[in-house]
């Protein structure tokens, strides 16, 4: 099917104005459910257009006084021609309920049979839904009405207009609403209800999670009101939507979406297991990151997706700013700079790296793969060097005035500069070009010498850029200097690199004649967007100073450079698994250790032989080892010992007896989520089979177990088994997009290579085909996770390379693979393998700056 153009996108919004969506769903049957729309719409007279709709059976379609043939349809666009002035559009049709969590998803819970249904109308999905002018300039107030069995609950962006009648809701209109934003959850919902300074607040999810939701309402409530009133206070623009309602859904395809009254978000985040601070703090400032939304995207919507950082770096920024200000977790900026900021590096030097603001996307279906590390985590970075540049005051006042002049419209990257430049009396247009419309990451590393009396001779820090992106950036930065003891900070220097005056090379020349720090530390305070490298005698000091620094968020940095370094090839992985073995054993944010495990096994499985991937797994193990008996019994750091522990320990007596209920860690709790990783493991390992997933399966009769049990049956040493997993991952259309993600997640396994070799080559074969089975969105997370990561050898990039060759691949399996082979190829180079090279490091001849 098409999609639509910028160039048609601007065309249409030039030609009609959209004043009301009337909507009326019946949700009463269970193979398909009805639609009918009618839409007012106002058109320059005579104009031609087109609305898009994606039916099973298109029933009718009357424009103003004429019946028009159904049969018009072409692909998802039904030609509109002779428009008048004013116009009204009806349609009706039969459509198909969707298993992939786009359009109106329907979900059967394996835990008690009850049936639930939630519309996701993201990115331009709610054609799938009921006929629409599907782009985000086209806002229009939407009237909803709902017909569904009489013992459901039925839930929309609006109020119930009155007291629904059996079996029947009508809800009131809405504001201005992009079509993307259109939701509803129907089915037997639990609901807990609050309010708050006025809003109602409520908080659903199916029923078998009730008592786990119950059990956590009052943190997501209070977290909830907490960050309205921040937010609030910020922007001095109240939440203008009505309730605020949250609805934990099944099988959802993203981590949530800002529906303006009916934020939506995956049912994990109702925790049914024992889970670490650091995943609540992950639900707190996912809870912040969509209330974000209800100003930067709702209230103000973008006006085609080129400004989509309009949306995701503002919500990533506020959401981790207003977590860290106004709950329990004041260091949400440490786990931003370690997990949020290596996935924007890592997106930022593949293939497909693009500008935060791009100058142009030439149609949804491009758009839709920039939803990644730039748009969210080097946006929220770029805006977070904004406000340190500019100071906070400026800052918000540009916001508040940008909110005011575009209430419930749309705006540009032009727009919000000039409300911002106009607060801060800045002209803000170089800065822009450099941070917004450039693509590319800079290195950050000190030059240091030292005198004889130990005193600092010069103090220089140099950018650098990728050759293919040769732009340098004017940076405000902190530069922390730690002494031996390394308990606390001796001081923090501000510096300005300013590249149009200084080049690549900046002098602190604050700096000269002082005492020489131990380490010196460049982007102390994480307040800027760039890799950092430590000078020599800085990078021999911190293996010992790494456990004794006070700061976490100083800690996340030093561990965030070394691993950024062995996956640049410039330090081997045996460095960082000294580091693990030097540092983790006394860590004590949950929120480091936890990344750092995760982080280095990306590292360790893949950059490392077969041998040597043991001996570090080894090493790993043991450093959890000590971790876990230096963690408070039942906390969180313990959890996270654990849990690292049994990814990498080939322990097989010791995971089966606590899998059986032996002695385990005391105030460890073996529940439902532990007993599955546990459980992986062995499936991993040889030492558990296709009996021991049955029984699980069976004392866990939930949509998570299911998912679990479809990892460990992809994960299964078996030929067989790889089969079926197999079939699924390429073929199935009946499974949801969870259970076919689990299974694409769990197939490859390093442990495995000579059992999976063959299927090497039938991703390459078989992707593509199997890309267009399903939704755009679930098409690419399941080419991602199904891509052969740990099959590390030239064979594999050649039949990338081949696959990338060819002009049929969709969009976002080009861009899964192009990503996943440019990862191929630095573990290649680890490896010493050879490879193409990766993109080098250079300082362009004519540095820009501004």
């Amino acid at each position: 099917m098409p999609s639509l153009s910028r160039e048609e996108s601007t065309a249409r919004s030039a030609l009609i104005t959209v004043e009301s969506y009337t909507v009326d769903l019946d949700l009463t049957a269970t193979d398909r459910f009805r639609s009918r729309v009618t839409i007012g719409f106002r058109a320059t007279p005579g104009g031609a257009t087109f609305v898009e709709v994606r039916p099973t059976r298109l029933l009718g379609v009357r424009l103003n006084d004429h019946a028009l043939d159904p049969a018009a349809l072409a692909d998802n666009r039904f030609a509109l021609t002779g428009l008048r002035a004013g116009n009204v559009l009806t349609v009706e049709a039969e459509m198909a309920y969707s298993n992939t969590g786009q359009g109106l998803h329907r979900f059967t819970d394996p835990a008690d049979g009850l049936t639930y249904v939630y519309a996701m109308s993201f990115l331009d999905e709610v054609q799938r839904i009921f006929a629409a002018f599907d782009q985000p300039d086209l806002k229009a107030p939407l009237t909803l009405s709902v017909t569904a069995p009489v013992d459901w609950t039925v839930v929309g962006n609006g109020q119930l207009a009155a007291n629904p009648r059996p079996g029947r809701w009508e809800f009131a209109p809405t504001p201005p609403l992009a079509t993307y934003f259109m939701t509803l959850i129907a089915g037997p919902y639990h609901v807990r209800r609050d309010s708050h300074d006025g809003i109602p607040l409520a908080l659903y999810c199916r029923r078998s999670l009730a008592r786990h939701l119950d059990r956590d309402a009052a943190e997501i409530l209070d977290v909830t009101r907490r960050c309205m009133d921040r937010f609030h206070a910020l922007f001095g623009e109240r939440y203008p939507f009505g309730k605020y309602d949250q609805a934990f859904v099944p099988e959802f395809a993203m981590g949530a979406m800002e529906n303006p009254g009916l934020v939506t978000l995956r049912d994990e985040l109702v925790f049914r297991s024992k889970v670490t601070d650091s995943q609540r703090e992950q639900r707190a400032t996912t809870i912040a990151h969509e209330m974000a939304h209800m100003w930067f995207g709702d209230l103000v919507t973008m006006r085609w997706w080129d400004d989509l950082w309009l949306n995701e770096s503002f919500a990533e920024y506020l959401g981790t700013r207003v977590t860290a200000e106004a709950t329990r977790f004041g260091n949400a900026w440490t786990t931003f700079a370690m997990r949020r900021k290596a996935w924007g590096y890592a997106a930022d030097q593949r293939p497909s790296t693009h500008p935060v603001a791009p100058t142009e996307v030439t149609d949804a279906a491009q758009a839709l793969v920039n939803f990644d590390g730039i748009s969210y985590a080097k946006g929220a970075s770029a805006l977070r060097q904004l406000v340190a540049v500019l100071g906070d005051d400026a800052f918000l006042a540009g916001l508040r005035a940008h909110f005011a002049a575009h209430r419930f419209g749309n705006a540009t990257l032009a727009d919000l500069l000039d409300a911002l430049s106009a607060a801060s009396g800045r002209d803000l247009t170089g800065w822009a070009e450099l941070w917004l419309r450039r693509a590319g990451v800079n290195t950050l590393r000190a030059e240091v010498s030292i005198d004889p009396d130990g005193r600092y001779r010069e103090v220089a820090l140099v950018q650098s850029a990728p050759a293919a992106n040769p732009v340098l950036r004017p940076h405000r930065l902190g530069l922390g200097r730690y002494s031996t003891a390394g308990t606390a900070m001796a001081d923090r220097l501000d510096v300005d690199l300013h590249p149009a005056v200084d080049g690549e090379r900046t002098v602190v020349t604050a700096l000269t004649g002082t005492p020489a720090a131990a380490l010196l530390l460049p982007n102390d305070g994480d307040l800027t967007f760039a890799k950092v490298r430590l000078d020599p005698a800085s990078a021999a000091a911190a293996p010992a100073l790494l456990p004794r620094l006070a700061d976490p968020l100083a800690r996340a940095l030093l561990w965030g450079a070394t691993l950024d370094a062995v996956t640049d090839g410039e330090q081997p992985v045996a460095d960082l698994v000294a580091l693990i073995g030097a540092a983790l054993p006394v860590e004590t944010e949950v929120k480091i250790a936890e990344d750092v495990l995760v982080l280095s096994r990306v590292l360790i499985d893949r950059y490392l032989d077969a041998a040597q991937r043991a001996a570090a797994l080894d090493q790993l193990a043991e450093a959890c080892r000590h971790l876990l008996a230096n963690a408070p019994a039942g906390g969180s750091l313990q959890l996270a010992a654990v849990r690292g522990f049994v990814s990498a320990t080939v322990d097989v007596p010791l995971l089966t007896g606590w899998l059986s209920g032996g002695r385990a860690p005391e105030g460890l709790v073996v529940d439902a989520d532990l007993r599955w990783l546990l459980l992986r493991r062995l499936v991993v390992l040889g030492a558990a089979g296709e009996a021991a997933i049955t029984a699980e399966s069976v004392a866990d009769r939930s949509a998570t177990g299911a998912e679990r049990a479809a990892g460990c049956r992809a994960a299964l040493p078996d030929p067989v088994a790889k089969a079926t997993a197999w079939e699924i991952v390429t073929r199935s259309t009946t499974l949801s997009n969870r259970l076919v993600e689990a299974t694409a997640e769990g197939f490859w396994q390093p442990e495995q290579a000579a059992l999976t070799a063959g299927y090497v080559e039938r991703y390459f074969a078989d992707m593509p085909t199997a890309a267009r089975l399903r939704t755009p969105y679930t098409a690419e997370q399941v080419a991602e996770l199904a891509f052969p990561r740990y099959a590390v050898d030239l064979r594999t990039d050649r039949l990338a390379a081949a696959l990338l060759a060819r002009d049929d691949v969709t969009p976002g399996l080009r861009r899964a693979v192009a990503d996943a082979t440019d990862d191929l190829r630095r573990a290649l180079q680890a490896r010493g393998l050879g490879s193409r090279p990766l993109p080098v490091t250079s300082v362009p001849a004519a540095p820009v700056g501004g």
